[in-house]
């Protein structure tokens, strides 16, 4: 438990350092005489949001709202694209992380009913997983499986997000699971992060 609580506490601690700098270092060169350097501050605030979105349990939205506070709406889309495509980034790891790591890590971490969970799991496919997590399940799990992609779409949009993992962590284990096509998640992650992003724009007109 210690473990896990110190794991957890340094991914919050790295995602809060890393957004407070990127920030900081925005702020001090936000002025015409740095534009160039500005732009390429912009460039590196972006590739540290895209990796810290798509670490579980790691909050490095503040980083993308910090920019659209800074910049306005100009800035948008592409904390937009930035965002789905860190989520897609994290989908992808856990699709090709191979399931006996996830188990390893799982059973160093003393996770063992998460471990147990996947060494059941591991030889199915995705129709078969499905028929094994609903049977025997309540009627509300079934239909969190039936609706998986609303419910995951939901699941990104949730305040305190973080404590199932935040974008990162549910784009990973979505992945992992092998319950999610490529093209429909993306979808759903295209269209699950936009309202923000639309509101922020509509503001602005």
């Amino acid at each position: 438990m210690i473990v896990k609580l110190a794991l957890f506490a340094a991914l919050v601690v790295v995602g809060i350092r890393a957004g407070n700098w990127v920030m900081s270092e925005l702020d001090f060169f936000l002025s015409p005489r740095t534009e160039p350097m500005l732009h390429r501050l912009i460039m590196t605030a972006t590739v540290i949001y895209i990796v810290l979105m798509a670490l579980p349990f790691c909050p490095g939205i503040e980083i993308g709202l910090g920019m659209i506070l800074l910049f306005g709406a100009k800035i948008v889309p592409l904390v937009y694209l930035s965002t789905v495509a860190a989520l897609l980034l994290a989908f992808l790891i856990g699709r090709l992380v191979p399931a006996r790591t996830m188990i390893d890590a799982f059973d160093l971490l003393r996770l063992h009913r998460a471990r147990d969970l996947l060494l059941r799991l591991e030889p199915l496919g995705s129709e078969q997983r499905l028929e094994f997590l609903g049977s025997g399940s309540t009627r509300f799990v079934r239909t969190l499986l039936k609706y998986r992609y609303v419910a995951i779409a939901i699941a990104f949009n949730t305040p305190g997000n973080i404590i199932i993992g935040d974008g990162g962590g549910i784009a990973l284990a979505a992945g992992f699971s092998r319950l999610f096509s490529l093209p429909a998640f993306a979808l759903t992650v295209i269209l699950a992060v936009s309202p923000v992003p639309i509101v922020i724009l509509l503001t602005e007109l």
